[in-house]
C-alpha cells in the first residue's frame, strides 16, 4: 500500500504571516516535520499542500513535492478534510494518508515508524496522535447561571496526588493516518481505531499553547536534529567578508581599504574560544591587512581559492569528525562546506543557494551580529548534547 505523507501549508494565517515557513531556531517551522518525515524512511511519498510560491520553494528545499491546493479549499473556512479529499483525488496511486501538522516542530521519526506499523501490519485503518494530561476538569457556569461547577474527572473528597493518577489522553492533534476509504467517506477517524501516545516533550503545538521564544527553547531541548547524534562543537569556521563583515569594502583617496565590523561578533569570538572551541577564519581574498588590524587572535586563511579543501584539511589537522565542525558562511563558495559541517549556519542576507544548504538561518545580517547569534545557537546545542549525556 502507498503510504504517502502529506502536510498542509495554507499560506494564509489569521495569526503569523507565513508562519509555516517562519524560522524556528533557525529552520522554517515546516522543515522540522519534513525531515523527520524523510529520515523515518517509511512514506512512499512525501508532500507539501499549499497555494503559496514561498512555501512551495521551501518544500523543495526539503526534498517534498508539492501539491498545489485550490482555491476552494484555501480559505479560512477550510477544513483539513477537504484538503486531504482534493489531494488524493489528484492523487489516486496513494492508499494511506499520513496528515502531519506543521505546527509539530518536536515530532520525531520513530513516532512516525511506529504509525506506520500500526496501520500497516497491524490492520488499523487510523491511528491519531496524543498525549498524556494531568488536569482536573470542572464543569463550566456560565455568567447569570444560578448553579455550583462540578468535578468532571475526580473526586474532591479524595484527590489523588498527580503522581498516582494516571491522567487522561487529549489529541494532540502532531499527526492523523487513514486509509483512502475511510477519508473518501468523509472521515479522518473511523474504522478499526488506534491511538498513539506521544512524549509530553515531544507534543508541542504552536497553534494551541506556546508562543515562539518558548517553541525555540523546547526545539532546542527535544527536537529531532537528524539521523546521526549531535557532538560538542570543537572548530568554528567563519567566513570574513560577509559574515564577520557585511561584505562592503571602502576605499579611501589614497587607496587603502576599510571594512566596518559589529562589536557583538568580537564578544561572541571570544565567548566560543573561552567555551574551548577552537574559532578560525577564511576568505577569497586578501585582507591580511585587515585581520592584524582587527586583533582576533585566529588562524586565518587568506586567498583561499577552494574553501572546502581548506576547511578538509583543519578538520584533519585536529583529528575531528564532521559533526564537530561548525562553519558560518554566506555566498556560493561556502554551500559545501556548509553541506560538510556538522552544524552550518548563514546570516539572514545570504545568497539563496548558501540558504539552502545550511541548517540555521540568521536572524541577523552578516557584519551585524550574526558570528555572535551563532554563537549562541552553538552554546544551546552543547547544552543539549551534555543533556542527552547525562541522560
Amino acid at each position: 500500500a502507498h503510504l504517502a505523507a502529506l502536510v498542509l501549508a495554507r499560506g494564509g494565517s489569521k495569526g503569523i504571516p507565513l508562519k509555516n515557513i517562519k524560522l524556528l531556531a533557525g529552520v522554517p517551522l515546516i522543515g522540522w516535520v519534513l525531515r523527520a518525515a524523510a529520515d523515518a524512511g517509511v512514506f512512499h511519498s512525501i508532500w507539501v499542500s499549499t497555494d503559496h510560491d514561498e512555501i512551495e520553494k521551501v518544500a523543495k528545499q526539503f526534498g517534498a513535492q508539492v501539491h498545489r491546493r485550490s482555491p476552494e479549499v484555501s480559505q479560512d473556512s477550510s477544513t483539513s478534510l477537504e484538503a486531504i479529499r482534493e489531494f488524493l483525488n489528484h492523487h489516486h496511486e496513494v492508499d494511506i494518508v499520513g496528515n502531519i501538522q506543521a505546527t509539530s516542530p518536536c515530532l520525531h521519526p520513530s513516532d512516525l515508524m511506529k504509525v506506520a506499523d500500526l496501520i500497516q501490519k497491524e490492520g488499523f485503518d487510523s491511528v491519531f496522535s496524543v498525549v498524556r494530561r494531568h488536569q482536573f476538569r470542572w464543569s463550566e457556569v456560565k455568567k447569570g447561571e444560578n448553579k455550583m461547577t462540578e468535578p468532571q474527572n475526580l473526586n474532591p473528597a479524595k484527590r489523588c496526588r498527580r503522581q498516582d493518577w494516571p491522567g487522561e489522553l487529549y489529541e494532540n492533534g502532531s499527526f492523523y493516518f487513514a486509509k483512502r476509504h475511510l477519508i473518501e467517506k468523509g472521515y479522518l477517524q473511523g474504522g478499526k481505531m488506534a491511538y498513539y501516545e506521544m512524549r509530553a516533550e515531544h507534543s508541542v503545538d504552536i497553534d494551541i499553547d506556546i508562543d515562539w521564544p518558548i517553541a525555540e527553547q523546547r526545539v532546542l531541548s527535544f527536537g529531532y536534529f537528524g539521523k546521526e547524534p549531535l557532538k560538542e562543537v570543537k572548530l568554528l569556521v567563519c567566513s570574513i567578508d560577509g559574515c564577520l563583515t557585511n561584505g562592503r569594502i571602502y576605499v579611501t583617496e589614497d587607496q587603502k581599504e576599510m571594512i566596518s565590523y559589529d562589536y557583538r561578533d568580537i564578544v561572541g569570538i571570544n565567548l566560543l574560544k573561552k567555551r574551548g572551541i577552537e574559532v578560525r577564519l577564511i576568505s577569497e581574498r586578501d585582507c591580511s591587512k585587515t585581520l592584524s588590524a582587527m586583533q582576533l587572535g585566529c588562524i586565518a586563511k587568506v586567498s583561499a581559492t577552494n574553501k572546502l579543501q581548506v576547511l578538509e584539511n583543519w578538520q584533519k589537522e585536529m583529528a575531528l569528525s564532521w559533526k564537530e565542525v561548525a562553519y558560518l558562511g554566506n555566498e556560493e563558495s561556502d554551500v559545501e562546506c556548509l553541506k560538510k559541517a556538522g552544524m552550518s549556519g548563514v546570516p539572514a542576507d545570504a545568497c539563496a543557494v548558501a540558504q539552502k544548504a545550511a541548517g540555521y538561518i540568521c536572524k541577523s545580517n552578516g557584519g551585524c551580529g550574526a558570528v555572535r547569534e551563532f554563537a549562541e545557537h552553538i552554546f544551546l546545542l552543547l547544552e543539549k548534547v551534555n543533556s542527552a549525556r547525562k541522560q
